[in-house]
């Protein structure tokens, strides 16, 4: 069973240490860097969710949700809205099923607005990442025609 839990003391480097395959790595940040970002966005007005992605006891992924970005260049569509900013299933999870599992308990998840009220989740993607696209039309996640730097704008309403 999937579920989403806080990175700890105990789990962090074990959620560091969890990587995408070599051709995936353009795609993503590496979760270090990512928990990282979540400081930044903290102390900056932001609302950073990260979570370690757990199948049973066995650390599997990563997901670093936001809400209110400030102070950053971004899509229209962020202000007083959920983004899933990172999302990873380690290469030895994938195509397993986890990915699809852990993304119906993100948005359960932003579904509660445990940052503030929204009306729309978003996610940028590189329009050649065709498995993350898929994915997230499979949620019912649409493109709204934005592009941002290079990666292309999926919108959920909530």
């Amino acid at each position: 069973m999937i579920t989403l839990r806080k990175i700890t003391l105990e789990n962090r480097r074990a959620i560091f240490n969890l990587e995408v395959s070599e051709e995936q790595r353009r795609f993503v940040a590496s979760n270090l860097s990512s928990v990282a970002s979540c400081y930044v966005l903290a102390t900056n007005g932001g609302h950073p969710l990260p979570f370690a992605i757990y199948s049973d006891e066995q650390p599997v992924g990563f997901v670093m949700l936001t809400y209110g970005i400030t102070g950053y260049e971004i899509p229209s569509i962020a202000h007083d809205s959920y983004c899933i900013l990172r999302l990873m299933v380690d290469k030895h999870y994938q195509n397993q099923g986890y990915g699809r599992e852990a993304m119906n308990k993100i948005l359960d998840f932003i579904r509660t607005y445990p940052a503030g009220p929204a009306h729309y989740c978003w996610i940028s993607y590189k329009a050649d990442n065709l498995p993350a696209k898929k994915l997230y039309e499979s949620f019912g996640f649409r493109d709204n025609g934005e592009i941002f730097g290079d990666e292309l704008i999926t919108v959920l309403t909530l």
